[in-house]
């Protein structure tokens, strides 16, 4: 039988954690910084699966994703050429 070195916090232990959190940010800021950290957390999840789609794409797949990027910058400065 092993035993962990990392003890997970019961019911005492969360409500005290939860009282030093709110004395220390104080009640009217705890909205503000969860709102703040889920925005962060759903930007970091975005960036992060982003990433790996682009990891996960073929040589082949890049590069079609590059001509196709071309193409669309060269027709942007022939528009740019057009309206001047």
């Amino acid at each position: 039988m092993t035993s962990s070195l990392v003890a997970v916090p019961g019911g005492w232990e969360l409500i005290v954690i939860v009282l030093v959190i709110v004395l220390l940010f104080g009640a009217k800021k705890l909205p503000e910084l969860a709102r703040g950290s889920g925005q962060a957390l759903r930007i970091f999840k975005a960036e992060t699966k982003g990433l790996t789609s682009d990891d996960e794409a073929t040589p082949e797949e890049r590069e079609i994703q590059a001509r196709n990027a071309e193409t669309e910058d060269t027709i942007l400065r022939e528009h740019r050429d057009d309206t001047a």
